[in-house]
């Protein structure tokens, strides 16, 4: 009891007012209270993500991929641990959640960097800080923002999707039903999100070892493996349609809910079994700032768009909203795929070469200085 009571008075304290939380997007004060509350404990997640992503690319860079599997599968288990402790024992709720979530990120952090300083396999590529990491800084930003913008781009889409569900006649229903398919499809969309890394430290690999062939290879079959799982793992949903929901609560108008949305999410799925691959091709052929024009195009301009006019004026509710946002991701996947197997890989090849001799001269001017 005291555990809760406590739990209730940390959650008042990070509480705003209702005339605040609901003046920005339409949202229901309810919702908007819940939502800052947890907002409030992912802040620390994003400086773990800052630093997360980096080390893990350093790492498959050279091919390392066990250890972050070994550390994440440990904090999983950790992770599982602490927020039933957080959420249950000392009622913190969402914020003891966000806030267990942030920490997890946090030891992931710890646990790669503490492998990169102790193991052997690093020896020769992480010799400590040192200041020339600083040189050729602004060529290396101008890349890595096309990067960043893409992927935003991205994330963000799906994310304006719950968003706009919240301004529906039942929003409570509609986000009930639609968290269900995100959790699912978040579960699922981790597969694709390996083999997006895979393609993009592969294909950059080959392009700088100057292997055209292995580079289109690895594409062709990545990007088929990708599909074929993503295929899978459609059919298995809408076989389980009915009960899916029942992992995440027991409401049965949820579950039929969920079940009348399972259609959208088995295509979901699919698209992202091809786009996030296609999209790991694309940073490693150094294509980012192509792909985010490619997203706002196809994201913002039409399947934003389509999906208000599904969702609102024909009054298809969610599936409508979550039909025109597929209908983005459909035309955007499209473009990838024409744009991805009509690549002359040669010419990679010799672009890659150039962005190489050009870090070369740059090293070479920071070594003697």
């Amino acid at each position: 009891m005291r555990s809760s009571i406590w739990g209730t008075k940390i959650q008042h304290a990070w509480s705003i007012p209702p005339k605040i939380r609901n003046c920005s997007l339409g949202q229901s004060p309810s919702m908007a209270s819940a939502a800052s509350l947890f907002v409030y404990g992912l802040i620390p997640q994003v400086f773990a993500y800052a630093i997360n992503f980096p080390i893990q690319k350093f790492l498959q860079a050279q091919s390392i991929v066990a250890p972050s599997a070994y550390i994440s599968a440990g904090t999983l288990v950790v992770h599982l641990m602490l927020s039933w402790i957080m959420v249950y024992k000392l009622g913190l709720g969402l914020l003891g959640a966000s806030l267990t979530l942030s920490l997890s990120w946090w030891i992931i952090v710890v646990g790669q960097f503490v492998y990169i300083l102790m193991s052997h396999r690093c020896k020769a590529t992480w010799t400590g800080f040192n200041s020339m990491a600083f040189g050729g800084l602004w060529e290396f930003v101008k890349l890595s923002s096309g990067s960043a913008v893409m992927l935003c781009l991205e994330t963000w889409y799906f994310q304006i999707l719950v968003l706009i569900a919240g301004l529906l006649e039942n929003p409570e229903l509609a986000l009930d039903a639609l968290s269900v398919c995100m959790g699912v499809n978040g579960l699922l969309f981790m597969v694709s999100v390996g083999f997006n890394a895979a393609a993009s430290v592969r294909v950059g690999n080959e392009l700088g070892a100057g292997n055209p062939k292995a580079a289109a290879f690895s594409v062709l079959t990545v990007t088929t493996v990708s599909f074929l799982i993503a295929l899978v793992e459609a059919m298995i949903v809408l076989s389980v349609r009915h009960v899916i929901s029942y992992a995440f609560t027991g409401g049965e108008t949820v579950a039929h809910a969920v079940s009348d949305l399972c259609p959208l999410l088995a295509i979901t799925i699919i698209l992202n079994g091809i786009q996030p691959v296609l999209s790991g091709v694309a940073v490693g052929c150094g294509w980012q700032a192509y792909v985010a024009y490619v997203n706002v195009g196809c994201y913002y301009i039409v399947g934003i768009p389509l999906g208000l006019l599904l969702g609102f004026h024909f009054n298809f509710g969610v599936k409508g909203i979550w039909s025109g946002m597929i209908g983005g991701t459909g035309m955007q996947t499209f473009i990838l795929l024409w744009s991805t197997f009509r690549t002359d890989w040669n010419k990679e090849v010799e672009k890659t070469n150039k962005r190489l001799d050009k870090w070369e001269a740059s090293k070479e001017t920071l070594l003697k200085e």
